[in-house]
């Protein structure tokens, strides 16, 4: 997809096992073929928006609705790149970054997910990575931010590899009862630190002032 007026459908981030990009529409029904069929144990709920406790077709249109919601709210001053991550040529995920006010504040937060078949293979160890690279490399970024339930040991772990450190907590209610979250913050000395995964990035140019950047040159 080539576009003049929204150069963003062609950015792309590759790590040496993952291609990350803006999904197309037959990236978008994959990943609601994926959450249709469920991305986590349903005993346990480990998003803080409750996507998930849904019937698999609520969960597939709420993928699809909540991709297009995202695209139509872009502002520079408000932004959420939720990217489609794809591995052997298949649609495992999605990796989402996003900033508010991101020129003047220079932090971004990120969330992704998972399908169930494709969790446990250090996947989401390099679609973390590839974003932060965008963030810090790219985007001239000063913090990243995460968060996770205490009990999401696979998000923390992701975390704590790419250098996050503790930065604080917050309660939740999850399903009805109450739920510690743990913040985390990476600095930019931290992620220079600790960032093994090397990431290329492709198409980001002229996609600079959708971020609320000025383009080079």
């Amino acid at each position: 997809m080539v576009s003049s007026w929204w150069p963003l459908a062609d950015l792309r981030l590759q790590t040496p096992a993952l291609e990350l990009r803006w999904p197309t529409l037959t990236d978008l029904d994959a990943l609601a073929e994926l959450a249709a069929a469920g991305v986590h144990d349903p005993g346990v709920q480990p998003f803080m928006v409750a996507w998930t406790d849904a019937t698999p077709q609520e969960r597939a249109r709420g993928t699809l609705q909540y991709h297009w919601s995202r695209w139509g709210s872009w502002k520079p001053s408000d932004w959420m790149l939720e990217f489609a991550v794809v591995s052997d040529g298949a649609v495992v995920g999605t990796q989402g970054i996003g900033g508010r006010d991101f020129a003047v504040l220079r932090e971004v937060h990120t969330g992704s997910w998972l399908g169930r078949p494709y969790q446990r293979r250090g996947i989401g160890t390099q679609m973390r990575a590839a974003v932060l690279h965008l963030a810090f490399e790219g985007l001239g970024a000063r913090h990243a931010l995460s968060a996770a339930f205490e009990d999401n040991a696979a998000s923390l772990g992701v975390s704590r590899k790419l250098g996050y450190r503790g930065d604080g907590v917050e309660w939740h209610v999850v399903r009805g009862r109450p739920a510690l979250t743990r913040r985390l913050r990476l600095t930019r000395a931290d992620w220079q630190a600790t960032r093994t995964v090397p990431v290329q990035i492709h198409g980001l140019q002229p996609c600079l002032p959708h971020f609320g950047l000025a383009a080079a040159g």
